[in-house]
Protein backbone atom coordinates (compact mmCIF):
# COMPACT_ATOMS: atom_id res chain seq x y z
CA UNK A 1 0.00 0.00 0.00
CA UNK A 2 2.87 2.32 0.96
CA UNK A 3 4.58 1.59 -2.39
CA UNK A 4 1.40 2.38 -4.24
CA UNK A 5 1.09 5.67 -2.36
CA UNK A 6 4.72 6.66 -3.20
CA UNK A 7 4.17 5.73 -6.82
CA UNK A 8 1.04 7.87 -6.91
CA UNK A 9 2.85 10.76 -5.22
CA UNK A 10 5.80 10.56 -7.67
CA UNK A 11 3.42 10.43 -10.60
CA UNK A 12 1.63 13.47 -9.23
CA UNK A 13 4.91 15.38 -8.87
CA UNK A 14 5.92 14.44 -12.43
CA UNK A 15 2.55 15.58 -13.66
CA UNK A 16 2.92 18.89 -11.82
CA UNK A 17 6.43 19.36 -13.26
CA UNK A 18 5.19 18.67 -16.78
CA UNK A 19 2.33 21.10 -16.25
CA UNK A 20 4.79 23.76 -15.04
CA UNK A 21 7.02 23.19 -18.09
CA UNK A 22 4.01 23.38 -20.41
CA UNK A 23 2.91 26.61 -18.73
CA UNK A 24 6.39 28.12 -19.14
CA UNK A 25 6.50 27.08 -22.80
CA UNK A 26 3.07 28.53 -23.43
CA UNK A 27 4.04 31.74 -21.66
CA UNK A 28 7.24 31.91 -23.69
CA UNK A 29 5.33 31.43 -26.94
CA UNK A 30 2.93 34.13 -25.82
CA UNK A 31 5.87 36.49 -25.20
CA UNK A 32 7.27 35.70 -28.65
CA UNK A 33 3.90 36.52 -30.13
CA UNK A 34 3.80 39.77 -28.15
CA UNK A 35 7.31 40.62 -29.35
CA UNK A 36 6.32 40.11 -32.99
CA UNK A 37 3.21 42.19 -32.56
CA UNK A 38 5.07 44.97 -30.78
CA UNK A 39 7.94 45.02 -33.27
CA UNK A 40 5.99 44.15 -36.40
CA UNK A 41 6.91 47.39 -38.15
CA UNK A 42 10.63 47.02 -37.42
CA UNK A 43 10.65 43.38 -38.55
CA UNK A 44 8.92 44.29 -41.79
CA UNK A 45 11.53 46.98 -42.42
CA UNK A 46 14.38 44.52 -41.75
CA UNK A 47 12.80 41.87 -44.02
CA UNK A 48 12.22 44.43 -46.75
CA UNK A 49 15.84 45.63 -46.50
CA UNK A 50 17.19 42.10 -46.89
CA UNK A 51 15.01 41.47 -49.95
CA UNK A 52 16.10 44.81 -51.42
CA UNK A 53 19.79 43.95 -50.91
CA UNK A 54 19.36 40.55 -52.60
CA UNK A 55 17.60 42.16 -55.56
CA UNK A 56 20.28 44.85 -55.73
CA UNK A 57 23.00 42.20 -55.79
CA UNK A 58 21.40 40.33 -58.69
CA UNK A 59 20.78 43.59 -60.55
CA UNK A 60 24.44 44.53 -60.04
CA UNK A 61 25.52 41.17 -61.43
CA UNK A 62 23.19 41.21 -64.43
CA UNK A 63 23.10 44.84 -65.49
CA UNK A 64 26.52 46.12 -64.42
CA UNK A 65 29.10 43.34 -64.14
CA UNK A 66 27.91 41.15 -67.03
CA UNK A 67 28.10 43.87 -69.74
CA UNK A 68 31.47 45.05 -68.41
CA UNK A 69 32.74 41.48 -68.49
CA UNK A 70 31.87 41.17 -72.18
CA UNK A 71 33.57 44.48 -72.96
CA UNK A 72 36.65 43.53 -70.95
CA UNK A 73 37.04 40.27 -72.88
CA UNK A 74 36.77 42.15 -76.17
CA UNK A 75 39.34 44.70 -75.04
CA UNK A 76 41.83 42.25 -73.54
CA UNK A 77 42.44 39.91 -76.45
CA UNK A 78 45.07 42.20 -77.99
CA UNK A 79 47.07 42.39 -74.76
CA UNK A 80 46.95 38.58 -74.58
CA UNK A 81 48.32 38.40 -78.12
CA UNK A 82 51.21 40.72 -77.22
CA UNK A 83 51.84 38.60 -74.12
CA UNK A 84 52.04 35.42 -76.18
CA UNK A 85 54.50 37.20 -78.50
CA UNK A 86 56.53 38.24 -75.42
CA UNK A 87 56.05 41.87 -76.28
CA UNK A 88 55.90 42.69 -72.60
CA UNK A 89 55.70 46.48 -72.84
CA UNK A 90 52.64 46.49 -75.09
CA UNK A 91 51.07 43.68 -73.07
CA UNK A 92 51.44 45.85 -69.97
CA UNK A 93 50.69 49.32 -71.33
CA UNK A 94 48.70 48.67 -74.52
CA UNK A 95 49.36 49.95 -78.02
CA UNK A 96 47.31 53.15 -78.09
CA UNK A 97 44.31 51.46 -79.66
CA UNK A 98 43.81 48.59 -77.25
CA UNK A 99 44.48 48.66 -73.49
CA UNK A 100 47.21 46.70 -71.77
CA UNK A 101 46.69 44.60 -68.67
CA UNK A 102 47.26 47.55 -66.35
CA UNK A 103 44.32 49.39 -67.90
CA UNK A 104 42.14 46.28 -67.93
CA UNK A 105 42.63 45.90 -64.18
CA UNK A 106 41.96 49.59 -63.55
CA UNK A 107 38.99 49.98 -65.87
CA UNK A 108 37.23 46.65 -65.37
CA UNK A 109 37.82 46.00 -61.68
CA UNK A 110 35.81 43.15 -60.10
CA UNK A 111 35.45 41.28 -63.39
CA UNK A 112 36.88 37.86 -64.15
CA UNK A 113 38.95 39.43 -66.91
CA UNK A 114 40.57 41.87 -64.48
CA UNK A 115 41.39 39.00 -62.14
CA UNK A 116 42.98 37.03 -64.99
CA UNK A 117 44.87 40.17 -66.06
CA UNK A 118 46.71 40.12 -62.71
CA UNK A 119 48.30 36.83 -63.74
CA UNK A 120 49.30 38.01 -67.22
CA UNK A 121 50.59 41.29 -65.84
CA UNK A 122 52.61 39.59 -63.12
CA UNK A 123 54.33 37.25 -65.59
CA UNK A 124 55.08 40.19 -67.90
CA UNK A 125 56.67 42.13 -65.04
CA UNK A 126 58.62 39.02 -64.02
CA UNK A 127 60.09 38.72 -67.51
CA UNK A 128 60.99 42.41 -67.50
CA UNK A 129 62.86 42.01 -64.23
CA UNK A 130 60.43 44.18 -62.26
CA UNK A 131 60.12 41.67 -59.46
CA UNK A 132 58.33 43.74 -56.81
CA UNK A 133 55.58 44.63 -59.30
CA UNK A 134 55.46 41.00 -60.42
CA UNK A 135 54.97 39.75 -56.87
CA UNK A 136 52.25 42.33 -56.20
CA UNK A 137 50.30 41.46 -59.34
CA UNK A 138 50.63 37.69 -59.01
CA UNK A 139 49.51 37.66 -55.38
CA UNK A 140 46.45 39.70 -56.35
CA UNK A 141 45.28 36.93 -58.67
CA UNK A 142 42.70 34.67 -57.04
CA UNK A 143 41.21 31.64 -58.70
CA UNK A 144 40.96 27.87 -58.77
CA UNK A 145 41.84 27.19 -62.39
CA UNK A 146 43.93 23.97 -62.32
CA UNK A 147 46.57 25.45 -64.63
CA UNK A 148 46.65 29.19 -63.99
CA UNK A 149 46.20 29.10 -60.19
CA UNK A 150 49.34 27.04 -59.46
CA UNK A 151 51.24 28.88 -62.20
CA UNK A 152 50.44 32.24 -60.55
CA UNK A 153 51.53 30.98 -57.13
CA UNK A 154 54.73 29.50 -58.56
CA UNK A 155 55.54 32.67 -60.49
CA UNK A 156 55.03 34.67 -57.27
CA UNK A 157 57.56 32.33 -55.68
CA UNK A 158 59.98 33.09 -58.54
CA UNK A 159 59.54 36.83 -57.98
CA UNK A 160 60.26 36.49 -54.27
CA UNK A 161 63.39 34.42 -55.02
CA UNK A 162 64.68 37.25 -57.23
CA UNK A 163 63.91 39.68 -54.40
CA UNK A 164 65.79 37.32 -52.04
CA UNK A 165 62.67 37.07 -49.88
CA UNK A 166 63.17 33.35 -49.44
CA UNK A 167 60.57 32.78 -46.73
CA UNK A 168 57.88 34.24 -49.01
CA UNK A 169 59.21 32.16 -51.89
CA UNK A 170 58.92 28.98 -49.81
CA UNK A 171 55.36 29.89 -48.82
CA UNK A 172 54.24 30.39 -52.41
CA UNK A 173 56.05 27.34 -53.79
CA UNK A 174 54.32 25.21 -51.16
CA UNK A 175 50.98 26.74 -52.13
CA UNK A 176 51.75 26.04 -55.79
CA UNK A 177 52.51 22.40 -55.01
CA UNK A 178 49.22 22.03 -53.12
CA UNK A 179 47.20 23.79 -55.80
CA UNK A 180 48.91 22.03 -58.71
CA UNK A 181 49.08 18.54 -57.26
CA UNK A 182 49.66 16.76 -60.54
CA UNK A 183 52.41 15.09 -62.55
CA UNK A 184 53.33 18.25 -64.45
CA UNK A 185 53.15 21.19 -62.06
CA UNK A 186 54.04 19.84 -58.62
CA UNK A 187 57.51 18.43 -59.49
CA UNK A 188 58.59 21.79 -60.97
CA UNK A 189 57.66 23.70 -57.84
CA UNK A 190 59.08 21.03 -55.54
CA UNK A 191 62.43 21.31 -57.30
CA UNK A 192 62.37 25.10 -56.97
CA UNK A 193 61.42 24.66 -53.31
CA UNK A 194 64.41 22.37 -52.79
CA UNK A 195 66.76 24.88 -54.42
CA UNK A 196 65.51 27.65 -52.13
CA UNK A 197 66.02 25.42 -49.08
CA UNK A 198 69.58 24.75 -50.27
CA UNK A 199 70.13 28.49 -50.64
CA UNK A 200 69.06 28.84 -47.01
CA UNK A 201 71.34 25.92 -46.04
CA UNK A 202 68.31 23.94 -44.88
CA UNK A 203 69.53 20.77 -46.53
CA UNK A 204 67.18 18.44 -44.67
CA UNK A 205 64.13 20.27 -46.06
CA UNK A 206 65.75 20.30 -49.49
CA UNK A 207 66.18 16.51 -49.39
CA UNK A 208 62.53 16.13 -48.35
CA UNK A 209 61.37 18.28 -51.29
CA UNK A 210 63.51 16.33 -53.78
CA UNK A 211 62.44 12.97 -52.34
CA UNK A 212 58.81 13.98 -52.75
CA UNK A 213 59.43 14.29 -56.50
CA UNK A 214 61.07 10.86 -56.56
CA UNK A 215 58.43 9.11 -54.44
CA UNK A 216 55.18 10.91 -55.29
CA UNK A 217 55.79 11.72 -58.96
CA UNK A 218 58.11 8.95 -60.22
CA UNK A 219 56.76 9.23 -63.77
CA UNK A 220 57.52 12.94 -64.07
CA UNK A 221 60.34 14.19 -66.28
CA UNK A 222 62.21 15.61 -63.28
CA UNK A 223 62.15 12.31 -61.37
CA UNK A 224 64.75 10.80 -63.71
CA UNK A 225 67.41 13.36 -62.73
CA UNK A 226 66.43 14.17 -59.15
CA UNK A 227 68.86 11.69 -57.57
CA UNK A 228 71.80 14.02 -58.21
CA UNK A 229 70.03 16.82 -56.31
CA UNK A 230 69.21 14.45 -53.45
CA UNK A 231 72.86 13.32 -53.27
CA UNK A 232 74.12 16.90 -53.34
CA UNK A 233 71.82 18.03 -50.52
CA UNK A 234 72.48 14.88 -48.45
CA UNK A 235 76.23 15.44 -48.85
CA UNK A 236 75.85 18.79 -47.07
CA UNK A 237 73.88 17.49 -44.07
Amino acid sequence: MKTLFLHSLTKSKMSNTQNDQLSELTASMGKTGDFIQENKKSLLVIGGTIIALVLLFFAYQQFYLAPREITAVDQMYKAQKYWEEKNWDKAIKGDGNFPGFEQIIDKYANTKSANLAYYYLGVAYLNKGEYAKAAESLTNYSGSDPIIAPAALGAAGDAYVELKQYDNAITFYNKAVSKGDNLYAAPIFLKKLGLVYEEQKDYKSAVNAYNKIKNDYPESALASTIDMYIARAEGKL
